[in-house]
């Protein structure tokens, strides 16, 4: 079952007990979203290939999102945006994150929702991922992130509410003065979560180490956002199916089953050749081929046209031939008075 079904039926409140008191106190959780995400009207499905090319995106050294940030606004004032766990984190694993706990399972789905100004520079997200089917293994992250992609170098993105507390900065070193999470992103616990913890009786290492596992929940999927928002922007767009479940749904009431959510199916806009390989050198050369190894991707703009050079393996003769490694993406406006930075290393 989709993740976003999975919530909307969720009825189970996120309730926690104090071994020492006994007290229960309830946190914000999947529960408190099942009204938001039944009436979402903006519901996206990313296929495989999609997820594993915004990750590409987001984390290939070569891709330097902070130069294409202009581009980028939430399409929608409610989004939520959903994808399968396990072909995520492969292509994290690819990007060098070597990922913990229970995550190295890859099961269940993973996903966001995104509540945005009407412009679509600003907002607050939160992150949710499932484990199975039922309502015990959905999960929300205990931390959001708020966001104003008009924050300027030095500023401090603005909280969307009246909610105090200063905001946890991340940054990515290999990113550079192209980081995008340390300019337009801070993290906090939310409102109901902050309070547990700030009554707690936690060291400030222990708190510390709270705070990175909660980052771990949500940081990761941040960049990937704004690259699949990004290709949203695109002249074209990105291939889409919309899935009205209207059919199914009659019979699901006359099963007196939960009714389950229209959504639309992103897929990807390059074939999946570009994760073969191409023939080793020997069958072209007579010469002994290079060792299989991955060509990470490279992202280059150009006014109003991005150019992608996709990440690939190479040094494998039964993978396949690759036909081209480059994707050219043109967005509706030029980026006026503004030189084209080159963004491939």
């Amino acid at each position: 079952m989709r993740l976003a079904d999975l919530i909307a039926q969720c009825r189970t409140p996120f309730l926690v007990q104090d071994q020492a008191t006994r007290a229960v106190t309830r946190l914000n959780g999947a529960a408190d979203f099942a009204t938001a995400l039944t009436l979402c009207p903006t519901r996206y499905v990313l296929d495989d290939d999609l997820i594993r090319l915004c990750t590409a995106l987001a984390y290939s050294k070569g891709a330097r999102s902070l130069a294409c940030s202009d581009l980028i606004h939430v399409p929608s004032r409610h989004v939520w945006v959903e994808w399968c766990e396990n072909a995520w984190q492969r292509e994290l694993k690819i990007h060098g994150f070597q990922l913990e706990g229970g995550n190295q399972a890859g099961c269940g789905r993973h996903g966001a929702f995104i509540q945005s100004a009407p412009s679509g520079r600003c907002g607050l997200i939160r992150t949710f991922w499932s484990t199975g089917e039922t309502q015990a293994q959905v999960l929300a992250s205990s931390m959001e992130a708020y966001f104003d992609m008009d924050t300027v170098e030095g500023g401090e993105p603005a909280a969307p509410d009246e909610q105090r507390g200063t905001g946890v900065g991340v940054s990515d070193e290999a990113a550079g003065d192209a980081d995008v999470l340390r300019r337009f992103f801070r993290f906090r616990f939310e409102r109901t979560w902050a309070q547990y913890y700030d009554c707690a009786n936690v060291s400030p290492l222990q708190r510390q180490a709270i705070a990175r596992h909660s980052l771990g929940t949500i940081a990761m999927a941040i960049p990937v956002l704004m690259a699949f928002f990004l290709l949203l922007a695109t002249r074209t767009g990105l291939p889409q199916r919309p899935r009205t479940m209207e059919k199914l749904n009659r019979s699901r009431d006359k099963a007196r089953k939960p009714r389950l959510l229209d959504h639309v199916e992103v897929l990807s806009p390059i074939s999946p050749l570009h994760a073969h390989g191409e023939p080793e050198l020997a069958a072209r050369t007579g010469r002994r081929g290079p060792r299989l190894h991955h060509v990470r991707g490279h992202l280059v703009r150009r006014g109003d046209q991005l150019f992608w050079r996709v990440p690939h393996l190479r040094g494998n003769a039964r993978s396949g031939q690759i036909r081209t490694r480059t994707v050219t993406w043109t967005f509706d406006r030029p980026l006026a008075g503004q030189s084209s930075p080159a963004l491939n290393s």
